[in-house]
């Protein structure tokens, strides 16, 4: 298990922002890289990143991404959960997150992911088509907004236990313990924005920051 590298404070959250600032701009732009760029069979791969991430590991998610990525358009349930033995802690519900998922997609939208995504000019009611569509599977509030982050949108706070922990340390928040409705994450997120303007570090930069201070690590 990973270990939590140091107590969160201003002064070392500014001093994190000037040693690391270029790693974490390239990273937003490489976020930025696939909106501009990217498919909608690479939107849909991005998506099932962050399927495989709930509840597991970044490293976990790719791997599990690595193992499927052939699969991910037409494979059964069956085919991608044969891939996915020792890549993911859960192959078979994961396996058919990933089915039940691209059929509604396919159904909704022919998996013009996009398409769908530009269709909303309030960057709150696209969160909530993700977290809340119940046939888009294994994504609440958190791993919407990873998924928008991970495919190039701003804005969306990424409410992982490293982010809820750095927080609470910070007196931002009360407790760290995850927000369990909708309410409660737009209140934690606000409040994150809000301490972000404070300390004046962009609000995208401040995720990105706070998780690597607490993983050593700036993922996906």
């Amino acid at each position: 298990m990973r270990r939590e590298i140091q107590t969160i404070t201003i002064k070392n959250i500014r001093a994190t922002h000037r040693t690391r600032k270029n790693e974490i701009e390239t990273r937003l732009a490489e976020f930025a890289d696939v909106w501009r760029s990217g498919s909608d069979e690479q939107l849909f791969q991005e998506l099932v990143f962050c399927i495989f991430t709930a509840g597991a590991s970044a490293r976990m998610g790719l791997r599990s991404v690595d193992a499927v990525k052939n699969l991910l358009q037409h494979g059964t349930h069956e085919e991608l959960c044969s891939a996915l033995q020792k890549k993911h802690r859960y192959p078979r519900a994961r396996s058919g997150y990933i089915v039940v998922t691209r059929d509604y997609l396919n159904d909704d939208c022919g998996m013009r992911l996009r398409e769908r995504l530009e269709s909303y000019t309030d960057p709150i009611e696209r969160r909530d088509w993700l977290a809340r569509e119940r046939r888009i599977k294994g994504l609440g509030y958190k791993e919407a907004s990873h998924y928008l982050r991970n495919i190039g949108f701003r804005g969306y706070a990424i409410l992982d236990k490293h982010i809820l922990r750095s927080l609470h340390e910070l007196e931002v928040i009360d407790s760290p313990a995850a927000p369990t409705t909708r309410r409660r994450y737009l209140a934690v997120e606000e409040k994150l924005r809000r301490f972000a303007a404070r300390i004046d570090i962009d609000f995208d930069e401040l995720d990105l920051i706070l998780w690597s201070m607490k993983t050593g690590e700036i993922l996906k």
